[in-house]
């Protein structure tokens, strides 16, 4: 199996610093796992590693697509796979760090695919989520695929629906599915999770987007037109863009759109920390109290076992 260390956390826990100092100990390199990092362009407004972090430890997948291109989980997993693969055959343990968890998992677990979309069952589990609440649909997934329904929230109307699309159409739970997934897992993943205090987590949140504005985002932004993109290029749907056209485009007051991008930013990280209580972590603290020598000497060990 491949070694890959892997360091997750919301928005502004401190990832990229971690995983350059990790980086550096344990002499290897660093994956994005990041699904705005990837634009050419867009680098204050994404946070991307300094010229001279790039320089000292190289970064894959960072600055690989135009802003008017797509990407998505599937392409992540084939190309992070390749990359995996080559550095263990160079010895080195890959470190994959980023916020974006479907790309972890797709790396990880693989994506599910299926057949299972039928607009008929998909039109009768609407008609009943109408008609008896989300509950009751949540209720009849306890009841046909209570593994599934431990790993989905009760309010997560779109995931539940799906679990209940797939197991009326193929006869075979979600969870079933999940677990034919593992099984080809390819991948032996010591995982980091930084666990913020909410409150210094949304605080060092809006001192980002502050610094971000001195850093001259807004000339970022403007750049990023005069080159012929367009706000409806995926590339500007990352949070902390968009946030800014009305100042730029109606004379919206710039304090007015820092706020927003500050609390899209926030939603954002609660959103990101919601996905982490599904997953499972050898390690989850703050990166205050990281003690970067002892995460070293621990991941050797974890995988010279």
């Amino acid at each position: 199996m491949i070694p890959v260390v892997i360091i997750e956390g919301p928005t502004a826990s401190g990832k990229s610093a971690l995983a350059f100092e990790l980086a550096h100990n344990l002499n290897t390199e660093i994956i994005s796992a990041d699904s705005r990092q990837v634009y050419r362009c867009l680098d204050i407004g994404t946070a991307k590693p300094s010229s001279d972090e790039l320089s000292r430890i190289k970064h894959h997948l960072v600055d690989i697509i135009d802003p008017d291109e797509r990407y998505n989980a599937g392409l992540f997993s084939k190309q992070a796979f390749a990359i995996c693969q080559s550095l263990s055959k160079q010895g080195k343990i890959p470190i994959l760090c980023g916020g974006t968890g479907l790309y972890v998992k797709a790396l990880l677990e693989g994506l599910f695919k299926s057949d299972a979309n039928d607009p008929l069952i998909r039109q009768s589990l609407e008609a009943d989520y109408r008609e008896k609440g989300l509950t009751a649909l949540y209720d009849k997934l306890l009841e046909v695929d209570g593994a599934a329904a431990q790993k989905i929230s009760s309010n997560d109307k779109q995931r539940i629906i799906r679990a209940l699309e797939v197991f009326l159409a193929t006869g075979v739970p979600l969870s079933e599915h999940w677990h034919k997934q593992q099984r080809n897992q390819q991948f032996r993943a010591f995982r980091i999770l930084l666990n913020e205090d909410r409150d210094i987590l949304y605080k060092r949140i809006d001192e980002r987007v502050n610094s971000m504005l001195k850093r001259s985002l807004i000339d970022e932004i403007k750049d990023i037109l005069k080159r012929g993109y367009d706000w409806s290029d995926p590339g500007f749907k990352s949070v902390g863009y968009m946030e800014f056209r009305p100042y730029l485009e109606t004379g919206e007051k710039l304090e007015n759109c820092i706020a927003l991008a500050q609390q899209h930013t926030r939603n954002y990280a609660k959103r990101q920390l919601t996905w982490y209580r599904k997953c499972n972590f050898h390690l989850a603290e703050s990166s205050l109290s990281i003690n970067i020598k002892i995460v070293t000497e621990t991941i050797q060990r974890f995988f010279d076992q």
